[in-house]
């Protein structure tokens, strides 16, 4: 839905400064401040007809404005999708991440500490993941007589361990030579292919295999890693969460494995930023928040998320435009790391 022009330079006015102040904005304040060449009384039953729409909200009848989750959305249709930080911040990113030790986790431990500097609130980075894990190293280890861990090493610098109990002894030899055996057959198979291989098995050879599969059955299950999070403490410091009894809420929420995967049903759009407003959001105890989003990665290979959470009250342009760089500088390390 559109408004007319005057309506519409009202209602950015007012959720820009509610942005930066916190505090419900007057009618007097707009046509005081700003060049718009027209009275407070207009200003006024301008505001009153953007309440009447649901665009504005306000605690009394004489109290200031206040954006509604349709003002903020309105509001974040008018920025583009290519917004951009400036080419000193630009510069200043990309140089921390020149000078950082060439390794994937410690690319997405800088994005998400930058993002929340950048944004004053929540970054959330998750690993790199492709669609299916492939197998890449095993290891077989004697424990006990009957007793081995097995360590699956699988593409994407994932390690898994499992103890497996075997109905008769086998010797760290035996255990080497199957591993070994593993390693030359299975070597860039998902499970579902290495279910397929037809190999003659010998003494526990089936059980391992059986438990490669489950292992790289569950791990294809997981929508997300766990997240890098950064940043809890500046949002937290905002005003919306001063006394809030509902901090409890947002935290237990944050620190679920599964929280990014109950927040998208379904599949991120690749490469698009994607704004999850207020109560757009399928999380209850997220729905005082925003959440910006965005895919980063190759489709098909090896993809994560770079996204911010905070308050609906942020600054949409500058989130948008930090989320769109970080997310292009993570593009670049997936395929120079894959």
């Amino acid at each position: 839905m559109s408004l007319a022009p005057r309506k519409e330079a009202i209602l950015k006015i007012l959720v820009r400064q509610y942005i930066d102040e916190a505090n419900p904005v007057a009618s007097e304040a707009i046509a005081h401040n700003y060049n718009l060449e027209i009275s407070s009384a207009t200003v006024r039953n301008d505001t009153a007809c953007l309440e009447e729409e649901g665009y504005i909200t306000r605690l009394h009848r004489s109290a200031g404005s206040i954006p509604t989750d349709k003002a903020y959305r309105y509001y974040v249709e008018s920025i583009s999708e290519d917004i951009e930080l400036p080419l000193a911040e630009q510069y200043l990113i990309y140089k921390l991440f020149q000078e950082t030790e060439r390794e994937i986790e410690q690319w997405l431990k800088l994005a998400a500490a930058l993002l929340a500097r950048f944004v004053h609130n929540m970054a959330v980075v998750t690993p790199p993941r492709a669609p299916q894990c492939r197998f890449k190293h095993l290891d077989l280890v004697a424990l006990q007589d009957c007793v081995a861990l097995l360590i699956l090493v699988l593409y994407e610098a994932k390690v898994r361990q499992q103890i497996l109990s075997f109905s008769q002894k086998i010797a760290q030899d035996e255990l080497t030579k199957l591993a070994n055996k593993f390693n030359a057959t299975y070597v860039g198979m998902t499970g579902h292919e290495i279910t397929a291989q037809k190999l003659e098995h010998f003494v526990g050879e089936e059980q391992v295999t059986n438990c490669i599969v489950d292992v790289m059955a569950a791990e294809d299950k997981l929508e997300y890693d766990r997240p890098y999070l950064e940043g809890l403490c500046l949002m937290l410091n905002q005003p919306e969460f001063a006394k809030s009894p509902k901090i409890l809420n947002v935290l237990e929420v944050v620190e679920r494995e599964d929280w990014l995967k109950n927040i998208f049903p379904e599949k991120l759009d690749k490469r698009k930023i994607k704004v999850i407003i207020g109560e757009e959001n399928q999380e209850e105890a997220l729905q005082d928040l925003s959440l910006i989003i965005s895919r980063y990665g190759i489709p098909d290979k090896a993809s994560g998320i770079v996204g911010v959470l905070g308050p609906k009250r942020m600054d949409y342009a500058r989130a948008i435009s930090s989320v769109n760089y970080l997310s292009s500088l993570l593009n670049k390390s997936v395929i120079e790391y894959i």
